[in-house]
Parts: C-alpha cells; structure tokens; sequence
C-alpha cells in the first residue's frame, strides 16, 4: 500500500503548475502531466507530506492550500495507493528546476489535451465543478481505467 499527496497550485490566472513526468525511466507516470507530490515518508501527516514534496519539486512553500479529496488507486500493475488530493493559491519562493521532469503553467481549458490518466481527468473536472471533498477510487488494468466509483457509487465510463 502507498500513501501519496498530489497538489495542484493555481495562480492568479487561474492556470495549474503541472509537472511533466519524463526524467525517470521507471515511472509509473512516465510522460504524464501531473500535478506535483509524492509518497509519505515514515510518521508524516498528508499535510506535512504535501509541504515538503511541493518544495522538493518546486522550490515553494506552501502558505495557503485546501484538502479536495483521497484518490484510492486499484491496479493490476502497482500497488494500491491511496492519494491526499490538494490544490493551493498561495506560496513563497522561486519556481526551481524539478528533477522529475519539466514544470509548466498551464490553463485548465488546456489541461484535456495533455497526456494524462483517465482517472486524474474525472477529478480535475470535480477540482473545476468545487465539488465538496470526495473520495474517488480508480481501477486500472494497464494504463486503461475500468472502474471508478465518487462517493461509492459508480460512475458511467
């Protein structure tokens, strides 16, 4: 089982920072568009996972940031994990050069034309709707989604 963050920070254009997994050649998210994040380390909260990975990715600290939702992710490829799902609009800093891949704003309206997991599309749309926090759970076989169920209820693919 992995326990995992993942952050979207918006700015004041409302754009996401998004990163673009490409520097590691074995990565589950390899050549994906994710928000940025990582696995906890032993004894951390979410909250305290989610402050160190975005400045380790990004260089930033966080100062204004909102739990959205957990993400539990079934594969028939990796292990379970279950996600904290974050977005922020306020931090200190300087964007620095992150080590897994390329770091970009990007518009949500452009978001759907990137590479991305099924799944991370169903909740960027409930980050856009303001959904109330969620948990969503996922099921892949591969790389294609099979299942997903908000709330315990099954969603329509």
């Amino acid at each position: 089982m992995i326990l995992s963050t993942l952050c979207y920070l918006e700015n004041e254009r409302g754009d996401y920072l998004m990163l673009h997994r490409t520097r590691k050649e074995q990565d589950a998210n390899r050549d994906k568009w994710i928000g940025v994040g990582g696995k906890f380390e032993p004894g951390e909260t979410p909250e305290e996972c989610l402050l160190r990975e975005v400045e380790e990715e990004t260089g930033l600290r966080l100062t204004s940031y909102r739990r959205r939702g957990i993400v539990t992710f079934v594969s028939d490829r990796w292990d379970t994990e279950y996600m904290h799902l974050f977005t922020a609009t306020g931090w200190t800093g300087t964007l620095h050069r992150c080590n897994e891949g390329e770091l970009a704003w990007v518009a949500k309206d452009k978001l759907a034309s990137l590479p991305q997991w099924e799944g991370d599309r169903i909740f960027l749309r409930l980050l856009a709707q303001e959904a109330p926090f969620f948990s969503l759970k996922l099921c892949y076989q591969g790389q294609t989604l099979v299942h997903a169920a908000l709330n315990g209820v099954a969603l329509g693919l």
